[in-house]
């Protein structure tokens, strides 16, 4: 693909020329979109704003969502470069694991458990980057331990190669979290690494993952008199709602997401900020999902009217603030009239977690949608900063 094709709307025009020249009603009509909208996107003038047009799009184009955003493609990106470096390594763990090779047992259990603790700790502050170096060696010491210290080791090497882009690799990790804890039977630790699996299949298989989310529930819910199942059992309902409503399913969507704010009132936010797992569930990240539902929705004023309720701070993972500001600008930019806002507010959500933001294709395209919009205008200070870091030439 040429280099300057770096942006989704531009992909989406590159793919659809090679479609044999596809016009683009014919296009907006296979996606079910108006040929005005896919003009817009092209132009830059839109940014997709629901993940269930870009599987239309991505469908009707015969590519998948991954080859419209980019994903395993970008260069220039210096975070991800470094990390990308050692996906290899990890790869090749993953599959020594899976092929039930093991490493000789090196060092004690306490320096173990405080490698896996740094790790967290780079996962709460989303420096997936910083994290994926140490990756392959603590996946192999895990590995020689096994159970929820393999279980824990896989899940956050999942959740740092979804992150980065690598969703196929994380899925891998995923499933080696979920034998590792079935293996112990550890309740609470299969909910995590059923709900790490769940995140972990490509937004094609929405349904699929809806339908993963509500085994997994099944399996989970004999044990929830424990607080850390019940925790879980709030994630994978938040997992659920999602997924259904990607998928089309919004009366399923709503009972998910009603099962989820039922068991947050009762077990309230975690008071560490964290909860088990670092999950945060309670009612402050069940309204960060329920915002991130109302945006797949289109529900752009349900965003903004939930945004004065949700005080995101009260988590410690720094994602979950990303996320909180990252819908919240792009309800504000899809008006095409609360640009200014729209700018703070993902200022915001790059100061919260800067390696996630730059890596995130949907917040590089509400960005240059702005830019787009604000040619005729003086360019904002601001905007031309944040415009520089994500590599968007004004």
């Amino acid at each position: 693909m040429p280099e300057n094709v770096n942006t989704v709307g531009a992909r989406i025009r590159y793919w659809r020329m090679r479609r044999g020249g596809m016009s683009q009603g014919v296009l907006a009509g296979l996606a079910g979109v108006s040929q005005s909208y896919i003009s817009q996107l092209e132009s830059g003038r839109k940014s997709i704003d629901r993940r269930s047009t870009l599987v239309a799009i991505a469908s009707a184009l015969q590519v998948t969502v991954a080859d419209l955003l980019g994903q395993g493609t970008e260069a220039g990106d210096p975070a991800r470069e470094r990390a990308g470096a050692r996906v290899p390594q990890i790869w090749s763990a993953l599959i020594e694991i899976e092929d039930g090779e093991r490493q000789p047992v090196a060092g004690s259990a306490e320096e173990l458990a405080a490698r896996i603790a740094r790790a967290d700790q780079l996962r709460a502050s989303a420096n997936y980057p910083a994290m994926a170096p140490m990756l392959p060696g603590l996946l192999h010491a895990a590995a020689a331990v096994g159970g929820t210290t393999l279980a824990q080791a896989a899940y956050l090497t999942s959740t740092c190669l979804r992150n980065l882009g690598y969703r196929h690799l994380a899925l891998n990790a995923a499933r080696i979290a979920v034998t590792a804890a079935e293996d112990v039977e550890d309740p609470a630790w299969i909910g995590a690494a059923r709900f790490a699996y769940t995140q972990s299949l490509p937004i094609e298989s929405a349904a699929l993952a809806a339908r993963a989310a509500d085994r997994s529930l099944a399996e989970v819910q004999t044990d929830a008199a424990d607080e850390r199942v019940r925790q879980m059992l709030g994630q994978l309902h938040l997992a659920a709602a999602l997924t259904c409503a990607v998928s089309g399913r919004v009366d399923n969507a709503r009972d998910h997401l009603t099962e989820a704010a039922r068991e947050a009132a009762s077990l309230g936010d975690p008071v560490d900020g964290a909860g088990f797992n670092g999950c945060g569930f309670g009612p402050t990240n069940v309204g960060l999902w329920e915002m991130s539902i109302a945006a797949e929705q289109g529900e752009h004023g349900r965003v903004i009217e939930l945004s004065r309720t949700v005080r995101p701070q009260t988590l410690v993972a720094a994602i979950r603030h990303q996320s909180y500001w990252l819908d919240l600008g792009r309800a504000f930019s899809a008006s095409g009239r609360r640009d200014a806002e729209a700018l703070a507010a993902f200022v915001q959500a790059e100061r919260a977690a800067p390696a996630p933001f730059a890596l995130n294709p949907l917040a590089r395209e509400a960005v240059v949608a702005i830019t787009h919009r604000t040619r005729r205008r003086a360019v904002p200070d601001d905007l031309r900063i944040l415009a520089g870091r994500l590599g968007i030439n004004l």
